[in-house]
């Protein structure tokens, strides 16, 4: 049948690179194919066999193949099959052409993956609506693809985004409370801190005082020298001496914990600051003390600190604080399983050893490692993932590395890295641009 006029059939839209692959070993054919198919619009390419027509594709896939069934050197169904198996054409649509009618060729053809039959002698009007059909159909797909995706994309925005916020949210209560706490302590141990050294002093009157009357009246009553005996006087002047000097000591220790408490939450820093990074290291282990101590039938954990001479380091304190604080738990807890595996049976003490260094003159790094049970390569390849995580349901939230790999990466400008295997510990090392570089 002589192809009708172009005229007959609306122009469909087509991409400038798009085009139709014809595959047919009779030059009638593809003239009628290819003049048919030209009138719609369509650019089009033809080849006389299934070789010629796999090396085209290979190097440009067409937007459809027609392939003829019936051919020399390797037929159709042969050039289906080789065509789907390589994964750079396998999506590509294929119509076969054929005069048989055998259901059972059909059935082949498509478990091999052809789309569509059209048979000899061609229908003009029927191989323009199948063809088109099947490239509305790939325009379609492509396009719920391309939704698809956009909508993954949009969801591991959204995901991003309330990890965000939950550990945003999380740490703001935490600075909240360490921030109240710090200064309810900070007045109280203030007034005793303050008044410690003018009660000394007076104390110190007292028994100089005492000492001059016991010089004057060296003959006191029997009732006073045993009060005396009684008091132990001679100790309780050289012991008052001493606790004062220990009060002191202890006072000093709570305004250190109440400075530390306040570094750590740094909540009047939400901004860049130039900062000492071993302080906001000390000052997270010190809000952590409690769960480094021992426990009943748990022996505590070492902190093993190797700083190095390191310069101040432009950041956001807090969220750096924050980072440090969530490494640090996964260490602990990881350091505490295998302490509870071990059962009190350790051949050498639980201990997380944090090394600092100037790495060069851009970057510092700071290496936070424990000796654990370590982790296997797939969980170690998921470790920044949102939401993963391998503690118990209700103990881990499996947000803490992710939003640390995101402050230290997006916010920062540095690299996070894990390095571990089973049975011999992890460590995670932090670089960080000394001066700000966001990525």
């Amino acid at each position: 049948m002589a192809p009708s006029s172009a005229s007959q059939f609306p122009h469909l839209h087509q991409p400038p690179e798009s085009f139709i692959l014809v595959v047919d070993d009779e030059p009638a054919n593809l003239s009628l194919l290819k003049e048919t198919l030209s009138c719609t619009g369509f650019k089009v390419r033809v080849v006389t066999s299934g070789l010629k027509a796999l090396e085209i594709a290979k190097k440009q896939p067409p937007a459809l193949i027609l392939l003829d069934v019936a051919m020399p050197e390797i037929d159709g169904f042969e050039t289906c099959r080789l065509l789907k198996r390589d994964p750079d054409m396998a999506n590509i649509p294929v119509i076969f052409a054929t005069a048989s009618t055998e259901t059972g060729q059909k059935l082949k053809g498509f478990t091999l993956g052809a789309v569509d039959y059209i048979t000899k002698p061609f229908q003009v009007e029927e191989v323009v609506a199948r063809v088109r059909v099947q490239l509305q159909l790939q325009q379609l797909t492509a396009a719920l693809r391309h939704k698809n995706q956009q909508l993954e994309h949009n969801l591991q925005e959204l995901k991003n985004t309330q990890v965000k916020l939950i550990q945003s949210e999380k740490m703001s209560s935490l600075g909240r409370l360490v921030a109240g706490v710090a200064h309810e302590i900070n007045n109280p141990i203030g007034f005793i801190y303050s008044n410690l050294p003018p009660a000394q002093n007076y104390c110190k009157d007292l028994i100089t005082l005492v000492n001059r009357y016991r010089q004057e009246h060296v003959n006191p009553s029997p009732e006073l020298q045993a009060y005396i005996k009684e008091i132990d006087l001679d100790f309780l002047e050289g012991d008052l001496l001493r606790l004062f000097k220990s009060l002191t000591i202890g006072a000093e220790r709570i305004h250190q914990i109440v400075l530390s408490l306040r570094n750590f939450s740094r909540l009047d820093e939400s901004a860049l600051k130039t900062v000492n990074i071993h302080e906001g290291i000390d000052s997270t282990l010190m809000v952590l003390q409690h769960r480094l101590q021992g426990k009943t039938h748990q022996s505590g954990i070492e902190i093993q600190k190797q700083y190095g001479d390191l310069p101040l380091v432009e950041c956001y304190p807090r969220q750096l604080n924050q980072v440090f604080m969530n490494i640090l738990l996964n260490a602990i807890d990881a350091v505490e399983e295998r302490n509870l595996q071990l059962n009190g049976s350790l051949v050498d003490p639980g201990k997380i050893q944090i090394a600092t260094a100037l790495e060069n003159r851009n970057f510092v790094s700071i290496c936070i490692s424990d000796n654990g049970n370590g982790i296997s390569e797939d969980v170690r390849s998921k470790l920044f993932d949102p939401f993963f995580t391998t503690k118990p349901v209700g103990k881990g939230t499996g947000l803490g590395l992710s939003i640390s790999y995101q402050i230290i990466v997006d916010k920062h400008g540095g690299y996070l890295t894990c390095a571990s295997s089973p049975k011999k510990g992890t460590s995670l090392t932090i670089e960080l641009p000394i001066e700000h570089c966001p990525s």
